[in-house]
């Protein structure tokens, strides 16, 4: 039996999305990446790129901007007309969207329902960076793809599970109650590298682990026995590490300074605290890292040097609600290739039972602590797309089912 998936990873600016083709009996099968591809905004240009699944990039189209066709749309319409000549044989049965946002109500994946698509636009200011291009990306593909079923895969779904204090604020428990919680976020990303990590070290995948994604969008997350339970993030993607443009952690006093005495409405507040903070602005340079690293700008080293502290203060405390540390694992585009955030993470922290293997480390192995080690560091490079695929498969059929 052989069936076919898409994914889509909907932003403001691009979509980010995978065809993969499941081999084997229906629960058991094999998945495999036969196409990895974005469509991106370039200026006045809209550009197709596509690799398969051993990352030779097959097709590169770019076209006008056109003002009058929506970029979801005219994305989805080129994937699917290129889907379609590359492999015209495939039995494209789903589509699986990344939606960052759950809320309260939607601890696992779901086939995507009118009645979702409403809850999912009332999670909007949650995450306002994200959840509206997610939601526009559905759209387009129910209209690019009538027949094909969309199924939502939500960011915030593996840390449902939350002990009660790792998930409220010290607010009028009514707030609590409507929803004003600590969510967390990243979380397919958590869910597919502790699977990885179960098929590589079971052992301590069963125990206490630290995974910490660390890309243009940065998190930690503490995991015992394969559950999340605690995140740096809280109620919106904002908080915790500071990211590409976000601030992360910060005094709610500041807000209310900048709006009381810097006259800032809420929307200038919006735009500060998501698109012009983090490495951004603290660098005043970029919010790549491969830049800063490169740069001989005392800033750059500034805003490298503050985010490499935040990680190593969440490290310490994540491993207090472990209550110890057996496995660390660094995921994401900065935790997989940036040795030399990783060397400065954990230069030190013998105390937690890490000692690093530099060497390795700094060849990018799988494994970059040393054989003293007590605790194990693992790089695993993560797929959320692969995991948006699994959880598709496994919603039709559970549908299929019912």
């Amino acid at each position: 039996m052989t069936r076919h998936v898409v994914t889509l990873n909907a932003g403001s600016s691009s979509i980010k999305f995978a065809l993969f083709e499941a081999m084997g009996k229906a629960g058991a099968e094999t998945l495999s990446a036969l196409a990895i591809g974005i469509v991106e905004m370039l200026g006045d240009e809209r550009r197709l790129t596509i690799h398969d699944g051993a990352h030779t990039k097959i097709h590169e189209e770019t076209w006008a901007e056109s003002a009058a066709t929506p970029f979801h749309a005219d994305a989805l319409r080129r994937i699917l007309t290129w889907r379609r000549a590359g492999f015209p044989q495939a039995q494209v049965i789903a589509a699986g969207h990344r939606v960052v946002h759950g809320g309260m109500h939607y601890a696992a994946p779901v086939i995507v329902t009118d009645e979702v698509l409403r809850d999912l636009k009332a999670l909007i200011p949650l995450a306002p960076l994200h959840e509206p291009h997610n939601i526009a990306g559905i759209l387009a593909a129910r209209e690019a793809w009538p027949h094909v079923r969309q199924v939502a895969c939500f960011d915030t779904a593996f840390h449902h599970a939350h002990p009660f204090v790792n998930d409220v604020f010290a607010l009028p428990r009514h707030f609590y109650d409507e929803g004003v919680r600590r969510y967390g976020f990243h979380g397919l990303s958590y869910e597919y590298v502790t699977g990885r990590l179960r098929e590589i070290a079971p052992f301590h995948a069963a125990g206490r682990v630290v995974a910490a994604h660390l890309g243009n969008g940065a998190s930690m997350c503490a995991i015992r026995d394969g559950q999340s339970v605690a995140s740096s993030m809280g109620f919106t993607a904002l908080d915790g590490l500071p990211m590409g443009t976000r601030c992360g952690q910060l005094d709610p006093g500041v807000v209310l300074y900048l709006m009381q005495e810097k006259q800032m409405s809420a929307a200038q507040v919006t735009d500060l605290l998501y698109r012009e903070s983090g490495l951004k602005g603290l660098s005043g340079l970029s919010q790549d890292m491969r830049e800063l690293e490169a740069s001989d700008l005392p800033q750059a080293q500034q805003a490298i040097e503050y985010f490499v502290f935040r990680i190593r203060r969440e490290l310490g405390g994540l491993a207090a609600v472990l209550k110890g540390i057996d496995a660390i694992v660094f995921c994401g585009g900065i935790g997989e290739n940036s040795w030399h955030v990783r060397e400065r993470v954990l230069e030190g922290m013998e105390w937690i039972g890490v000692e690093l293997d530099r060497v390795a480390n700094r060849a990018n192995a799988q494994v970059i602590s040393s054989e003293r080690s007590r605790a194990r560091v693992f790089v695993i490079p993560t797929d959320e797309e692969a995991m948006i695929a699994r959880h598709t498969l496994a919603v039709v059929d559970q549908s299929a089912e019912a």
